[in-house]
């Protein structure tokens, strides 16, 4: 059988914890001059992604969840 690809998009997107939890970095992050000062404070911060979209990720990323 052959091999299962990685959805390149959701691959830079999302990072799955070692705990098995998903993580997706915050929106905002176009033309970094032009946004406020909070929002560029938040472009680091990785948080949890909602349960519904699970499904869609474990599609997406077959090795990851």
């Amino acid at each position: 059988m052959p091999k299962m690809k990685t959805h390149k998009g959701a691959k830079r997107r999302f990072k799955v914890t070692g705990s098995g939890k998903v993580l997706q970095a915050k929106e905002g992050r176009g033309l970094k001059r032009n946004r406020a000062k909070r929002v560029r404070r938040l472009y680091g911060k990785m948080l949890p992604t909602s349960e519904a979209n699970k499904e869609h990720l474990r599609v997406a990323l077959p090795y990851g969840l």
